[in-house]
């Protein structure tokens, strides 16, 4: 079978050169990563990635995202199965993040072009622009303006910290890849991402691959409790109202609601504080905190949606930032995925993603899931982040596998 022959031209040499090389556009502190998205570096990161997509005889577009699209033709001109991620990286990133999702699809297209074998369909590579969203928000930009083209004229207004919009990069980019033929979203027969898992599960578990059967929904909001500023030393108890004492009692009936709607899968974070005047002897006037609640069942996230403002003070002010309703990925997507893992001969187990990835959106496109490896310790966004080479090649040789698979059905 022409799927086994390709997952075992995999070279876990080529992936970590890629890998490597990739590592030396924007390296970061202790030996991490800063290339954030449509900054210099990533423009010279994409440079190469284009110089390797000519070598291997594909093709290469771009969009009105900063997408790139590799596409190694097929041998009927049907819709292809797409693979890739992001190489856009947090200020202080690792090497993996995004980054191995790309490396590996490339390594399957080198060892497609290594056997000389054609597919049915043809397979490409993408590389989305701002999963991110640690330059410009939101994160996931290109994947969520390429399914919702309407999104991207709201995106070109906003800006990073230095004032930059990303209409001005975008336009850079054109520039600077003027030679790049434009397309706009095309039908696709698939979409597989494959991402290190960003979390402790699969180590845990001493599993090396994981098939991911969604993502979790999450709600993001902002609460501003009220109090009033006066001076700390000649204030009675009695007479105060400590804005920062409102908030913090307000955490734990938060707490004790996520507490009974979720139990073990609670998954909670009041990440983000601001205090005011927030000077050493003076009362807080005001708090503000975020809170960000994620579950895969929607009836829990609606659930905390409808009581959360009985857990809050009375003249509080709650604003929702941000909500996505969980991600199912596609069952016969997650069958081929399933099959290349049992190909690989490893252990795997079905996993769900706690964190956000381009494939959630790309699932409102085409048939679309996902593959997980371990990451040490779970750590990620951080230089630290490490996975063994022997799993990286394992989730190589599943992806290669699956986008065959994928790439030969009619």
């Amino acid at each position: 079978m022409i799927a086994d022959q390709v997952m075992q031209a995999v070279s876990s040499e080529r992936l970590q050169r890629l890998l490597e090389t990739l590592a030396t556009f924007g390296p970061g502190i202790d030996g991490g990563m800063n290339r954030q998205a449509l900054s210099e570096e990533d423009l010279q990161a994409r440079a190469w990635l284009i110089d390797e997509a000519r070598k291997l005889d594909c093709k290469v577009w771009t969009d009105a995202g900063a997408n790139l699209f590799i596409r190694r033709e097929g041998r009927e001109d049907l819709p292809p199965v797409m693979t890739g991620s992001h190489v856009d990286t947090q200020p202080t990133g690792g090497k993996l993040d995004g980054c191995y999702g790309v490396m590996a699809g490339l390594e399957c297209l080198y060892a497609l072009a290594e056997l000389n074998v054609s597919t049915r369909r043809p397979i490409e590579v993408v590389v989305w622009t701002n999963e991110e969203g640690s330059r410009f928000s939101p994160g996931a930009m290109g994947s969520s303006a390429y399914v919702d083209p309407a999104r991207l004229q709201t995106y070109r207004n906003n800006l990073d910290v230095a004032g930059i919009s990303v209409g001005e990069a975008l336009d850079a980019h054109a520039l600077r890849f003027a030679d790049l033929p434009l397309r706009e979203k095309i039908a696709t027969h698939a979409f597989v991402e494959l991402h290190i898992e960003q979390g402790p599960v699969l180590e845990q578990a001493n599993v090396p691959l994981g098939v991911v059967s969604g993502i979790q929904g999450v709600r993001w909001y902002q609460v501003r409790c009220k109090g009033a500023s006066a001076h700390a030393g000649t204030t009675p108890t009695h007479m105060r109202r400590d804005a920062l004492l409102l908030a913090m009692e307000s955490l734990g009936r938060i707490d004790a609601l996520a507490e009974q709607l979720a139990g073990d899968d609670k998954r909670l974070t009041f990440g983000r504080w601001s205090v005011s005047p927030n000077a050493i002897n003076t009362i807080a006037g005001e708090a503000t905190f975020s809170i960000d609640f994620r579950h895969a069942d929607p009836a829990v996230l609606d659930s905390f949606d409808n009581a959360l403002s009985a857990c809050l003070p009375a003249d509080a002010e709650l604003t929702s930032l941000f909500s996505h309703s969980p991600t199912a990925f596609d069952h016969q997507v997650i069958n081929v995925l399933e099959n290349a893992c049992d190909a690989t001969g490893l252990a795997w187990q079905s996993i769900r993603s706690g964190a956000f990835h381009d494939a959630m959106y790309l699932a409102g496109h085409c048939p679309t899931a996902m593959l997980f490896v371990p990451s040490r310790d779970g750590i990620s966004h951080n230089p630290k982040e490490f996975t063994d080479p022997a799993q990286l090649k394992a989730g190589a040789q599943a992806l290669a596998w699956s986008l065959v698979a994928l790439a030969e059905q009619p």
